[in-house]
């Protein structure tokens, strides 16, 4: 009888426990992953990007010690389906309730969050995660994004935003954290999303004049005003980014983290939110990974909100499970670790982006459905049903079934100062068209070239000069939605017309034949 094992048996021992050893130790390095998401930002308003009247120091930190993307286009102009799409990495027409606003969310869909919990990160999230809509008829027994980190609150903020403090939530969340446990936080601001406090950026002593007013609205002071107190809202939940930034380095973890700082959809004024135009679709988009990232860079790259979910996933080492829904997007880990700026994957072509309904505004809960396809140069969108009208019906009915004002609808414009401006300036010479442009019924398809125009005012679907790019791209898009299951384009997508929205639902007339 052996008393003592052969060498060849210790060495075989000792070789299987370094392999297991270096797998933990593998595993333990593994990045962090810290995702902040604001709530109606276009992408130019982030002083990185060179806009006037406005700091973003966090946002430009971020930049700075990696990538500022140029060309990050949001999966909707709404945030609750484009969160949804991040969640799953698939497009909005291909989860169904999920997809459009203020609905459930089917289980079925893998969401990245749960899937990197499942393989050893801690996960959380403070502020605004999927929503608006109802995930618990679904079968959810949370938000979708994960663990809620909202306890801690502030008295020091300005009128009309969050009282949540999100940095000390986000420390909370660390706290609890295991020492060699790398971590998934979704910071979601509640900022920029309206009621303003009215007025507040003048009151603060800043300058109204260095305000930049995109074409599609007028250059009056109102405007001005209004666009300061949302710049003032991105400042604020800015300063809580910085604030969770300098807790990473002060505990060492910076470094090794990824940080992705967005928005999921453009800024809530007439013609941006809930509109498939650059302002609506077009996010602000800054990427760094000190460990692995080179810093002081641009990319050009054509980025879809799907492709950001792939890229978490495939920088953390976690697998999509394999069953019959996949990921639509593509990972551009490569992108993140190139010491190169401008454009440096050509065969990144295009991305898209679509929408149904936003808010209650029209009658029937009617959606407005729209398909985009956004490519370096070009933005072409299919609207599905032109009969309809895009910012909502111009009226409402009372509960008694009465007819309100004459233009007291349009309800897929946030209500503010510059609807209301538009609204009451309609007859004034200088103001109708601006009022036109936001409120009007539009043909099936739109065609801008964003480079000349990225207010997307100008449509070329008429111009001679731009028919073979329409024909080319109307076909692209077209191939495309077949080719990834759009009810749209394979059946009609009456379906959409049938998901409860669980928010409040207004009356309306019937529309007229």
């Amino acid at each position: 009888m052996k008393l003592f094992p052969s060498i060849r048996t210790l060495l075989l021992a000792l070789l299987s426990f370094v392999a297991v050893a270096s797998e933990a130790a593998a595993a333990d390095s593994r990045p962090n992953v810290l995702f902040v998401i604001s709530d109606d930002q276009s992408w130019l308003h982030a002083s990185a990007y060179g806009a006037t009247g406005i700091e973003t120091p966090g946002f430009d930190r971020v930049a700075a010690a990696g990538a500022l993307f140029n060309n990050a286009i949001a999966a909707s102009p709404g945030c609750s389906p484009c969160r949804a799409a991040i969640l799953t990495g698939r497009h909005t027409w291909q989860i169904e309730e999920a997809g459009t606003h203020a609905s459930s969310f089917p289980k079925k869909y893998p969401v990245f969050t749960d899937l990197m919990a499942a393989d050893g990160y801690h996960v959380g999230y403070t502020g605004k995660g999927w929503g608006p809509g109802n995930y618990k008829i679904s079968g959810w027994e949370q938000n979708p994004v994960g663990p809620n980190y909202s306890k801690r609150r502030t008295k020091d903020h300005p009128p009309k935003m969050s009282n949540l403090d999100y940095a000390a939530n986000f420390q909370d969340f660390m706290e609890e954290k295991q020492d060699d446990q790398p971590f998934l936080f979704w910071f979601g601001a509640q900022e920029p999303h309206r009621p303003y406090d009215n007025g507040l950026g003048k009151r603060m002593g800043r300058d109204v004049n260095a305000v930049e007013v995109p074409s599609f609205l007028p250059d009056r002071e109102e405007i001005r005003s209004d666009i300061l107190d949302y710049y003032m809202e991105i400042e604020y939940y800015d300063s809580h980014l910085v604030r969770m930034l300098d807790l990473l380095k002060k505990r060492g973890e910076l470094e090794n983290t990824l940080v992705i700082v967005t928005s999921d959809n453009g800024m809530p004024f007439p013609r941006a939110k809930a509109n498939c135009y650059e302002y609506g679709i077009h996010m602000p988009l800054a990427i760094c990974w000190p460990a692995k990232m080179p810093g002081g860079r641009t990319v050009d790259d054509l980025i879809g909100f799907v492709d950001i979910t792939a890229t978490i996933l495939d920088v953390a080492g976690v697998e999509y499970p394999e069953n019959q829904f996949g990921l639509s997007g593509e990972s551009f880990q490569d992108l993140l670790l190139s010491e190169k700026s401008g454009v440096l994957d050509p065969s990144r072509k295009a991305v898209y982006s679509a929408r149904e309904r936003h808010s209650s505004s029209r009658y029937n809960n009617l959606t407005y459905p729209q398909r985009a396809i956004r490519t370096s140069k070009y933005l072409l969108i299919h609207n599905f049903r032109p009969e309809r009208w895009p910012a909502g019906a111009p009226q409402v009915l009372d509960k008694e079934g009465r007819p309100g004002p004459p233009h007291g609808g349009y309800h897929d414009i946030d209500a503010g100062p510059s609807l209301t401006f538009l609204v009451e300036n309609r007859d004034d010479a200088e103001i109708s068209r601006f009022f036109h442009l936001s409120v009007d019924k539009r043909p099936e398809f739109e065609l801008f070239d964003i480079e000349s125009d990225p207010g997307c005012i100008k449509n070329l679907v008429e111009d001679p000069n731009a028919r073979q790019t329409l024909q080319q791209l109307a076909s692209q898009l077209n191939d495309y939605l077949k080719k990834t299951g759009d009810p749209r384009v394979l059946d009609g997508g009456d379906i959409y017309e049938s998901y409860i929205r669980y928010s409040h639902i207004r009356n309306f007339p019937p529309p007229q034949e």
